[in-house]
Parts: C-alpha cells; sequence; structure tokens
C-alpha cells in the first residue's frame, strides 16, 4: 500500500496539475457556455477517458517510447495542436452558438461529438503524456507491490481531473448568465477561437525537455 504521508504529497501534486488552465479546462468552459452545464459531462467523460488512457500507458512503460522518441514525440505534439487551432478556427468562423434559452433542447447527436473532443484533446496532449509519465515513478516504492500504488495514484488524479473540470465548467455556466449579451456577439467565438489558437500554437513551440 501507499504510505498515507507520500499519498498526501501526491494529492497536492495532482491538485495544482490539474488546477492549473490548459486544453480540458478551455474546452469544457467553452461547451459548458455553449450548450449549458449538462453537456459539457460529455467532453469531460471523455477527456478522463483519455487522462485513463495516457495513466495506463504510463504504468506499462509504454509511454517511455514516446517520450524518448524525438520523432514520435513531435507527432503527437502536431497532432494535439493541430487539433487546437482546428477548434480555435472553427470558434472565430461560426462563433459560441450560444442558446440563450435555458429550455432549448439539442438534438443528442452532439454527444458523441462533445465525448470525441474531450477524447482527443487529452491523448493529443503531449504535456499530459509527460506529466502523467514523470509524475508516478516519483511515489512508486519498488518494494512494495505495484499495481495497489498505481490504483491509487491513478484513481486519485482522476478523481481532481474530474472535480476541476466540474469546477470550471460550473464556473463558466455562472459567467454566462451574467454577460448572455456579449457572449453572444460574434465577437466572443472570436476571444475564445484566438485562445484555442494560441493554446495550439504555444504546444507546437513548446519544445522536448
Amino acid at each position: 500500500m501507499m504510505p498515507l504521508e507520500s499519498w498526501l504529497l501526491f494529492c497536492s501534486v495532482a491538485l495544482i496539475a490539474t488546477l492549473s488552465p490548459g486544453p480540458a479546462i478551455l474546452l469544457v468552459m467553452t461547451q459548458s457556455l455553449q450548450y449549458g452545464p449538462v453537456r459539457p459531462l460529455f467532453a469531460i467523460a471523455g477527456n478522463l477517458t483519455g487522462l485513463l488512457l495516457l495513466s495506463t500507458l504510463s504504468v506499462l512503460g509504454l509511454s517511455t517510447l514516446i517520450m524518448y522518441s524525438a520523432l514520435a514525440f513531435t507527432a503527437v505534439k502536431i497532432v494535439g495542436a493541430a487539433y487546437l487551432v482546428y477548434l480555435g478556427l472553427n470558434l472565430w468562423r461560426k462563433g459560441l452558438s450560444i442558446s440563450l434559452s435555458a429550455t432549448k433542447v439539442e438534438s443528442g447527436r452532439h454527444w458523441p461529438h462533445l465525448y470525441v473532443q474531450g477524447l482527443l484533446v487529452a491523448v493529443t496532449n503531449p504535456k499530459a503524456l509527460v506529466f502523467t509519465m514523470a509524475l508516478f515513478p516519483q511515489f512508486i516504492n519498488v518494494s512494495e507491490s505495484l499495481l495497489p500504488q498505481f490504483t491509487i495514484m491513478v484513481t486519485t488524479l482522476m478523481f481532481f481531473s474530474l472535480s476541476c473540470l466540474l469546477f470550471y465548467s460550473l464556473l463558466a455556466h455562472s459567467i454566462k448568465g451574467r454577460c448572455q449579451s456579449w457572449l453572444a456577439s460574434p465577437f466572443s467565438g472570436k476571444v475564445f477561437g484566438s485562445t484555442f489558437i494560441g493554446a495550439g500554437t504555444l504546444l507546437a513551440l513548446t519544445g522536448q525537455r
């Protein structure tokens, strides 16, 4: 089992990491503004699925191949950056398409799309891959059974990720109620679109450490 003091330290690191704004938080906040506080749950589920996949790769040691392969790392980075830029360009062109009616119901066909968006943002983010690979070994006691330790860490990280994404989704929804006219304007889509494009550009310019 994982010592309590080690787990508490792991919790502090995981909490700070998940609270730090990043592509997943930006995506969930944008979708909360577009669709309300319920539909982003699908994007959150997709993002958590991606995080679980990355954590599993870290546990199995497979992500080492990507971390220490400049070509593979660059490929993941470029795909992640391109996808964020793609989302940003769509927002810039189409706007947020925010519904000002709380009773408006949209087609269920959007649900898989939101889930896939969250999943792709997670699995194409090289920093998430590096983070999960770099964090876990710091808290592993090789003299103890590895599976319980990894299970505790993955579960903890998933819990903090879920809590933080829900927090930011509700925060965005509360902001929406106070500035609906601005959010409904074409200018808001350009602001959020530019943020996505900027995030993608920063990812592309971030060098391998």
